[in-house]
């Protein structure tokens, strides 16, 4: 199958790329994580642990990984407003997997710039000032990290 992009020449920034590496334990990592997500506006409403679930149903011996699925309500209204198709992508995963013991990486692309880049939402001023609201929200959190 042929890719119709290639992936290597997309910038990270139009997908909105985060990463930041954090120097703790991951069960700290993680609080931390929703603590600072919670500060800037955002709610946790899912959340969960990919590793102990594989762990436990295939054994799959796999290093700490959790999911935050951040969503700020007022704003998942407004894009709901715009497009139906963007609950697929609902909530805004923060992803937090341990890279080594005490050395913690947490990631995040903005599901409203892929969205766009997909055709699902559209690229007109309306959409463009969700993506930056959420974007400054993310930016602050990551800030904050």
């Amino acid at each position: 199958m042929t890719l119709p992009i290639d992936p290597t020449q997309i910038d990270p920034e139009d997908y909105g790329e985060h990463r930041a590496v954090l120097e703790m334990d991951h069960e700290d990592a993680i609080e931390h994580t929703r603590e600072v997500f919670t500060e800037v506006g955002f709610g946790v409403p899912a959340e969960f642990s990919p590793s102990e679930l594989l762990n436990e149903k295939v054994d799959a011996d796999r290093d700490p990984y959790y999911v935050l699925g951040a969503c700020n309500p007022a704003i998942a209204d407004r894009v709901l407003d715009v497009t139906d198709e963007m609950g697929a992508l609902f909530p805004c995963n923060v992803v937090i997997w341990e890279e080594a013991p005490g050395r913690q990486v947490v990631y995040h692309v903005s599901i409203m710039k892929i969205a766009r880049l997909l055709g699902i939402a559209p690229d007109d001023e309306n959409w463009q000032e969700i993506v930056d609201e959420t974007g400054a929200l993310v930016t602050e959190a990551y800030e904050n990290l």
